[in-house]
């Protein structure tokens, strides 16, 4: 499988595309084949090595994810093959498979897109939280963004 892993601390630019060996799940655990990674600040943090959270290299980024369970672990219950997947995997989701442990994982549904899914759990939680809990923005309100 291909994977985008960091070698050494830095930008964007030091991450190298490259094939490696395909994860398998271990008890407890959910393999997943990845359609869609959400790209976060923690992503580029991390491959800096400025982010409290430092996996030994070399490593993929890519904290949040979307995809299909391709293999189930041992004494893991209510996923099946084939099932629609979100997580934060903290990192290890810029790759085309990612273990990830089953208790983390969750549905996604149907109606929603593997896209909608990868930026679900960081992306908009992180956007809510921001809004609602520390801006306080209230109904009626006007908010401007300026960018995305």
């Amino acid at each position: 499988m291909r994977a985008l892993l960091s070698h050494v601390p830095g930008g964007p630019d030091t991450l190298r595309l490259e094939e490696v060996a395909d994860p398998k799940a271990g008890p407890g655990e959910l393999l997943v084949r990845v359609r869609a990674a959400a790209i976060n600040y923690p992503d580029v943090l991390i491959i800096e090595d400025r982010y409290q959270l430092k996996p030994p290299r070399p490593f993929a980024p890519g904290g949040e994810i979307a995809g299909e369970v391709e293999a189930v672990g041992e004494g893991v219950e209510g996923w099946s093959i084939g099932d629609r997947v979100i997580a934060v995997t903290g990192f290890g989701g810029l790759a085309e498979k990612v273990v990830i442990p089953a208790r983390s994982a969750f549905r996604l549904p149907e109606e929603r897109s593997f896209e909608e899914g990868a930026a679900l759990l960081l992306t908009y939680a992180t956007s809510i939280h921001a809004l609602l809990d520390r801006g306080k923005l209230q109904a009626g309100q006007t908010l401007l963004v300026l960018g995305t």
